[in-house]
């Protein structure tokens, strides 16, 4: 797996801890945006030093093959990211398998980028990590990601009760699985 690829209006990278700065910009930008969907950020979470220590984390766990970040950046503007694609928990052997999560940037809705995204990387990342199936879970409000998981092939399997602890309280949410 390459940390940097190209699509026709995208560039998808691992982050180094350089690119912090861009990165915090992006989570302050889009914070009230965000938070509805997301766990309560832990202490520190929107400072410099934080991201940079999770983005040496994140390249450092890219480097072992035990999880993927690809931020989002415009071909024609690579200083600040439009979103970010993760791949995590790494199963093999009898399970061969992960987990998808995503944001896009509030101004970048609605542009088909995460689609042109995630339709170049979910095969490439099955082929390298040799995936069976990747596992999305999202909130039933959540329409426009629900729409995004269908049209990328991915079938809702059920609703879990109580799974994720989101803005303080615990939510349901969709599993929705991808198989190759």
């Amino acid at each position: 797996m390459q940390p940097q690829y190209e699509t026709s209006r995208l560039l998808l990278s691992v982050s180094h801890p350089d690119k912090a700065a861009g990165v915090l910009e992006f989570y302050e930008r889009n914070r009230d945006f965000l938070e509805p969907y997301e766990p309560v950020k832990r202490p520190g979470f929107y400072s410099l030093d934080f991201q940079r220590t999770n983005l040496t984390f994140e390249y450092n766990s890219f480097a072992k093959a035990r999880h993927l970040r690809m931020w989002m950046y415009l071909r024609d503007r690579t200083d600040v990211p439009i979103g970010t694609i993760c791949f995590s928990n790494f199963l093999h052997g009898a399970f061969s398998s992960c987990m998808l999560g995503y944001k896009t940037d509030k101004d970048h809705l609605q542009q088909g980028y995460m689609t042109e995204a995630l339709s170049f990387l979910i095969p490439l990342v099955c082929r390298e990590y040799r995936f069976h199936r990747i596992e999305a879970y999202v909130m039933p409000d959540n329409k426009p990601s629900i729409a995004l998981l269908e049209k990328l092939t991915f079938h809702r399997e059920g609703l879990l009760h109580d799974f994720a602890q989101i803005n303080g309280k615990w939510e349901n949410h969709y599993i929705y699985t991808y198989l190759t």
